[in-house]
């Protein structure tokens, strides 16, 4: 017979980052639960046990934080894709500011780093142009839940932008075989493209009743079956082709913002040769090259780099490597002045981070999605000579524990 865990009451003290909060059990382990507020008194349920901590499943909030309000989704808890519901929205930066600090000063070795007050996304609530389903063995549209491969079948969404609100729950989907993500994108005049992303090379038969494009993507490649395999999004007055496999920012107001801000701290003119790695479809080099002398892009992804030599077609100062930073970093004969980098979550490559500190930029900026491993590059960065000038947290996803930072370092 299994043993019935007995609810333990723990005291919980600060974020972290994940989506969780800390506490201490009566052994003096720390404690991770989930859906839980500083300074909240809670009864948990250990879920997980290891020699120095333990995960825990919230029960009940004894003691609420003032903080606390009731979330907005049914879903809320199960379906995984939200974190912060249960507070208020100034509090859900606050706690994004402080887990950014706390990743600096952790991993990152950095005491007191600056990092700035968290830029707040306009809108909370239905800000994302793109969603990504997993679907259910019988067909239901879902998210995956909290730690967990299972799909939890959802009927509400308060993430995506509204246009999106309103197809995907007409979307009626036979159990497809091999389908193992749907992805919805809305473009700028309010078009939608939709992926299927399948392991099976056959796509499925496809009609829809009402205007959009839609593409089959497989190891086979990419199939179109209704419409354009792109999108045109739109970020401070310039247009720029997505293809749909080409990764865009998820917040198009916080993409802007963020372009404002890389603008004012970079200091460009037009002697300035910039480098921009994992440049994607040309988001940051669009608005960088009409302002400096030599913008030479790095990508990985052959269908982003389409793109960006599509976007950036007008300039005849723009360059592009096509392949994986750590293979083009160490062969560069160049010497930029600036070096952007926007490297997915696992951040930069040892040996493509090897090879900049190597190219001797003057400045660096650093784009993140993953505060803790912008911390261990950060590490690396001030040990090779450069100073953290300033971190800026943007918040482009509201009600997650994600969040996006903008990082200045100088020689």
């Amino acid at each position: 017979m299994s043993e019935t865990k007995q609810p333990i009451l723990v005291e919980v003290t600060a974020p972290v980052y994940g989506g969780e909060c800390i506490g201490r059990l009566p052994d003096g382990r720390a404690v991770f639960v989930p859906y839980a507020l500083p300074g909240e008194q809670a009864r948990v349920e250990l879920v997980e046990e290891k020699r120095g901590f333990a995960r825990a499943r919230l029960l009940e909030v004894v003691q609420p934080a003032a903080e606390r309000i009731a979330p907005r989704c049914a879903h809320y808890g199960v379906c995984g894709g939200c974190h912060y519901q249960h507070t208020d929205y100034a509090t859900q930066l606050i706690i994004k500011r402080t887990v950014v600090r706390d990743q600096l000063e952790r991993i990152g070795g950095v005491a007191n780093p600056p990092v700035e007050e968290v830029v707040p996304s306009p809108a909370a609530w239905n800000y994302r142009n793109t969603v990504q389903f997993h679907i259910t063995p019988d067909g239901k549209i879902g998210y995956q839940g909290w730690g967990t491969h299972r799909v939890v079948p959802i009927t509400e969404c308060h993430l995506p932008e509204d246009a999106l609100n309103q197809i995907w729950p007409q979307l009626d989907l036979e159990p497809l075989p091999g389908i193992e993500r749907i992805d919805l994108r809305l473009g700028a005049e309010e078009e939608v493209l939709l992926a299927l992303e399948s392991s099976d090379i056959t796509a499925p038969e496809f009609s829809v009743d009402f205007p959009l494009s839609a593409v089959h993507l497989s190891p086979a490649g990419k199939l179109v079956l209704a419409g354009d395999d792109y999108l045109l999004m739109q970020v401070n007055e310039r247009v720029f082709k997505v293809s749909a496999e080409s990764f865009f920012q998820v917040n198009t107001a916080q993409a802007e913002a963020m372009v404002k801000h890389m603008l004012e701290i970079l200091q460009l003119d037009e002697n300035k040769t910039v480098l921009d790695v994992y440049c994607g479809v040309g988001l940051f080099s669009a608005f960088i090259a009409p302002r400096v002398k030599r913008c030479i892009g790095v990508e990985l992804s052959e269908t982003a780099c389409d793109d960006y030599a599509v976007n950036l077609d007008e300039f005849d100062n723009v360059e592009l490597y096509v392949g994986a930073a750590e293979e083009i970093l160490p062969g560069l004969t160049v010497h930029p002045d600036i070096v952007v980098v926007d490297p997915p979550r696992a951040g930069i490559d040892r040996v493509a981070l090897d090879a900049l500190i190597h190219l001797q930029p003057q400045t660096i900026v650093y784009v993140s999605c993953d505060p803790a491993t912008l911390a261990r590059d950060v590490k690396r960065l001030v040990a090779a000579g450069y100073h953290l000038e300033q971190v800026t947290p943007f918040d482009l996803f509201p009600q997650t524990y994600h969040v996006e930072t903008i990082t200045l370092l100088k020689k």
